[in-house]
């Protein structure tokens, strides 16, 4: 039997115990870089298949597969952590956790790369190099567990010529996988403002310094850094989502809190973006006597698709479930702590079909009712792994 066969054989098998595996995830979530018995969990499984997981940032792993002797390395990732969302799904896997909840398909990303893992370990003899399974923290909170992943020498001892990741997608159908070269995900910057200003009565604002109307003049100057210093060539976007004033009808607060997020696919423009988003702010609240203090929480990098190894893992997505279940995905102002990884060495982030809407199952990634169709864990494991041997024979 040819290995491609033997692998998919072996990834329909664990069909079943995959889908338990991500179950007991879902059902047990962790927010980030508290996963610790998501990680105790992991590293069982691992040690199970004959592996030797060892630990990294507190609450991932790094674990190797070798197969016979080779020269070549390939990384594979998973993420581990939860969402602080309440979960509205009536499933017999509903998160056992109050507010919390698995709504971004990371209970997938890992139990799928477990199943890859067993496959793998099964198969070792039957291909050349090695495989570095990388579990990490806390990809949804600042500053990202990869990049403290890749501080602690994950992308090290060996060193893989290439990572690969894998994400669910709710856009794309159950048995398609999407694949996009270049330029994918934007960078993600979290910004704070606190406008300072004097409080006092509302029918009184002349002996007050409003910062209510200072953080709307602000809000809205804001937007010029957009449409009047961003190329409209290159994507990018600065929304704010949360603004606390804690005044009443008739009272003028002492200030008012905002925040939000400013996302880019340059890091050129970012940068320079981040320095006008600071300039301004601070010179709209002085000029109308108060004073904005701005915090900004660096995040995640743009996130790029090496074209020449994103077109290598297409063509063996196209072997295992054919050139008419690849798809192309579109470029998105969302962000991945992947992306760190993607700044280091040749990286390709795919997408993994997990939408069915005869059964409901459409929701987007971060909502409380978010789910997936299980068969995408049928295909997940077994295409991750025919990814892996494909790209360690090139």
């Amino acid at each position: 039997m040819a290995l491609l066969d033997k692998i998919k054989s072996l990834s329909e098998l664990l069909h079943t115990q995959v889908i338990e595996w991500r179950r007991h995830l879902h059902a047990n979530p962790e927010l980030s870089y508290q996963e610790f018995n998501t990680a105790k969990f992991v590293a069982e499984k691992l040690k199970s298949f004959g592996l030797n997981p060892v630990p990294m940032a507190n609450t991932g792993w790094v674990a190797l597969i070798q197969g016979k002797p080779g020269k070549n390395t390939v990384a594979l990732r998973a993420d581990m952590d939860a969402l602080p969302i309440e979960e509205k799904n009536n499933v017999p896997y509903k998160s056992t956790r109050p507010g919390v909840m698995h709504a971004c398909g990371h209970d997938v990303h890992t139990a799928s790369l477990l199943g890859t893992a067993k496959i793998l370990s099964q198969l070792k003899s039957e291909f050349e190099g090695t495989v570095k399974l990388i579990f990490q923290p806390g990809e949804e909170k600042n500053p990202g567990g990869a990049s403290y992943m890749i501080k602690e020498g994950a992308l090290t001892n060996p060193a893989p010529a290439s990572i690969i990741g894998q994400h669910v997608m709710p856009l794309v159908p159950v048995g398609k996988v999407g694949f996009r070269e270049g330029m994918y995900m934007a960078s993600s910057d979290e910004i704070y403002l606190k406008v300072i200003g004097k409080g006092g009565h509302g029918a009184a604002p002349e002996l007050a310094i409003d910062p209510v109307v200072i953080a709307s003049h602000i809000i809205v100057a804001l937007q010029q850094i957009i449409s009047r210093n961003a190329s409209p060539k290159q994507p990018t976007v600065l929304t704010f989502g949360r603004i606390v004033g804690d005044g009443a009808t008739n009272i003028i607060p002492n200030e008012v809190n905002i925040a939000g997020t400013f996302r880019a696919l340059n890091e050129q423009w970012r940068k320079e973006g981040l320095k006008k988003i600071k300039k301004m702010a601070e010179s709209i609240a002085e000029g109308m006597g108060g004073r904005c203090e701005v915090t900004i929480s660096h995040g995640y990098p743009y996130l790029e698709n090496n074209p020449a190894l994103t077109q290598r893992i297409r063509h063996a997505a196209e072997d295992y479930v054919g050139k008419e279940n690849v798809v192309d995905i579109d470029l998105t102002l969302g962000s991945e702590d992947f992306a760190f990884y993607s700044h280091v060495v040749p990286a390709s982030f795919y997408r993994l079909g997990t939408r069915n809407e005869s059964r409901g199952l459409t929701s987007y990634v971060h909502s409380s009712t978010f789910d997936i169709d299980e068969d995408a864990l049928k295909l997940g494991p077994g295409l991750m792994a025919w990814m892996a041997v494909t790209e360690l024979s090139n």
